[in-house]
């Protein structure tokens, strides 16, 4: 596939599967149809790039459905002021449409092989406002706070008090919460040292690795 069907897949991608399901935020429609997916996928599925699902990206992780995606970005509430932090880069897709929405992202990636191999793609496509660091995400990242806002691209027990605590005034944290296997995600909201959550969709995502994830040894 040459580089105009890439772009015509991905403007069906957006029409077909993310406006289509009520995600309607102009500037995050235009990023979800000019950032290559493809570039973040095994090339073994690059067949797959465009399609409604996710897919493997090896270490047992994978890449989201693209509405999964644009939907928890929107969930964020974004501003081109904003600074971001997402835990688990995994491929560096969901860091690569943050980054050009907003004006800083921070994402930290807990399997170091991930975390180098996001990073060489992300510097490849010219980003310069996108910094990754490997360590446990479920920490948040301390150096970098407050945010704007906190996605968690990995499913954990409970929305882990560190990301709470980082978040702005203001902010907000998007995480999927429930057993492995079946969650929902949880909006939460800061307003001075107060809390809110509300809860939306139901989603299925990877376990969240780190001190305040799953015991996967358990």
């Amino acid at each position: 596939m040459n580089g105009d069907e890439y772009q015509i897949t991905r403007k069906h991608m957006v029409e077909d599967q993310i406006a289509a399901r009520g995600v309607l935020y102009p500037p995050l429609l235009a990023v979800m149809e000019s950032v290559p997916r493809h570039r973040f996928v095994p090339l073994d599925d690059l067949a797959w790039a465009y399609a409604d699902g996710p897919l493997p990206i090896g270490y047992g992780q994978t890449i989201s459905q693209p509405y999964i995606v644009a939907l928890m970005t929107e969930l964020l509430h974004v501003e081109s002021t904003h600074k971001i932090l997402e835990v688990g880069t995994g491929s560096g897709y969901q860091a690569a449409i943050l980054g050009k929405l907003v004006a800083e992202v921070h994402t930290v990636e807990v399997i170091p092989e991930l975390a180098a191999q996001a990073s060489r793609t992300l510097n490849d496509l010219g980003y310069t406002n996108i910094h990754v660091h490997p360590g446990d995400g479920s920490l948040g990242w301390q150096e970098a706070a407050p945010f704007n806002g906190v996605l968690v691209a990995a499913a954990a027990p409970c929305a882990p008090q560190p990301l709470l605590d980082q978040l702005a005034d203001g902010g907000r944290l998007v995480i999927p919460v429930g057993e492995r296997g079946h969650q929902h995600l949880e909006v939460w909201t800061r307003t001075g040292n107060e809390f809110s959550c509300k809860v939306d969709i139901e989603v299925a995502f990877v376990p969240l690795l780190g001190v305040h994830g799953w015991n996967l040894t358990a």
